[in-house]
């Protein structure tokens, strides 16, 4: 193997694929990145066994430099050829296979050798790309992501809910995540009709998040057993987790007796404001809710308490007391990103549910928590 390209371009598809490796590698080949050139192509090629990256350059492009001046592929540790490319100080580098693995990459009056890995020894992965798919823009994809990633579980106890389910049922996509204390749902609207229900790893999303482009199409293609997120030329490709995802629908209430709206700035620093003051490590806010003043509230035996009006919320409903978890409400505020959020509230000891003002196809649902202070 022996060819010629620009730093630059060949150190941005090395870190996109350096992605998926993993610092504690099932294998010793998926601690290295495989490199194989072919013909007018250079493709790259990482894994842990859960989430896969593929990425390519193309020779003959206007914007880097790639000469294949002999075909051929193996396999470099990720860590030494990420710095090697890094530190050698040159606009173009040439990578050449010389004895066996034995790789000699160099550039200017810069020469490194490294000892590689036959490309045989590699575990195969398939790429092939699963019939169902569908597009979606880039950003939209992140929105996503940031939407209902945060609210999976981080506990195996359960695996399927340390994933995201995404559910296409006809031209509607539901994609909810839920750790059984919270919930996140986004709902969206598909241009081509699809039937589907599969549950994606928050790890694999949280890479896709970092690798998209806002500006970018999507295409994501999906089975039984894996999805595709393919991004211009890169394809990151994850397992699904196995199960049975719980029926969430009928843990959403569908009718409110109580509302309030506010300001959901002023609301982030008032729990932000009391965030200190724990039980047991964790922070219990209480919203002692009235149409003539509303008020935030936290007691610990330990550290002390806080009180705050709350000046900008605005209530409707019977007096009403609901203490929750801080964190879970400070999290889904956070994800809703709008200026005006809604909650809706069914009873003291129910769950329930905040919305942006301006859009309702995503949805936070909060469990209550019981205190006798």
């Amino acid at each position: 193997m022996y060819f010629k390209v620009s730093k630059r371009q060949f150190y941005n598809v090395l870190s996109v694929t350096a992605r998926a490796i993993s610092a504690y590698s099932p294998l010793p080949a998926f601690s290295g990145i495989k490199i194989v050139a072919e013909n007018d192509s250079l493709t790259l090629t990482g894994s842990d066994s859960d989430i896969s990256i593929q990425t390519s350059l193309k020779t003959g492009q206007e914007n880097y430099t790639l000469q294949i001046l002999d075909n051929g592929s193996i396999v470099i540790e990720s860590r030494y050829i990420l710095e090697i490319v890094r530190k050698i100080d040159a606009e173009e580098l040439e990578f050449e296979v010389m004895d066996g693995s034995l790789t000699k990459i160099s550039g200017n009056t810069a020469e490194f050798k490294i000892n590689g890995m036959k490309a045989s020894e590699y575990p195969a992965i398939d790429f092939t790309k699963p019939n169902a798919s569908f597009t979606i823009q880039g950003d939209y994809l992140r929105t996503i992501i940031l939407q209902t990633s945060f609210a999976t579980s981080d506990k195996e106890t359960r695996p399927v809910l340390t994933g995201v389910n995404f559910h296409g049922n006809g031209s509607r996509l539901s994609c909810v995540a839920t750790d059984s204390y919270r919930l996140a749902k986004k709902d969206i609207d598909l241009q081509e009709a699809m039937n589907f229900n599969i549950t994606v790893p928050a790890k694999s999303l949280a890479e896709v998040s970092k690798t998209i482009d806002d500006t970018e199409i999507i295409e994501i293609a999906v089975n039984d057993k894996k999805a595709q997120f393919i991004i211009g030329s890169t394809i990151l490709q994850t397992r699904l987790i196995d199960g049975v995802y719980p029926e969430t629908d009928r843990l959403i209430p569908t009718s409110f007796e109580y509302e309030l709206t506010i300001d959901a700035i002023d609301l982030l620093n008032a729990i932000d404001r009391a965030s200190f003051i724990k039980n047991d490590g964790v922070s219990v806010i209480k919203f002692n809710l009235s149409e003539t003043e509303c008020v935030l509230s936290t007691k610990s035996a330990e550290v002390g308490s806080s009180t705050e009006i709350l000046n900008s919320a605005s209530f409707t409903g019977k007096n009403l007391e609901i203490s929750c978890n801080g964190r879970y409400v400070f999290d889904a505020l956070k994800a809703l990103n709008g200026p005006l959020v809604k909650f809706s509230f069914c009873g003291d000891m129910k769950p329930f549910i905040i919305q942006s003002v301006n859009d309702d196809n995503v949805l936070q649902l909060v469990l209550p928590v019981r205190t006798y202070a």
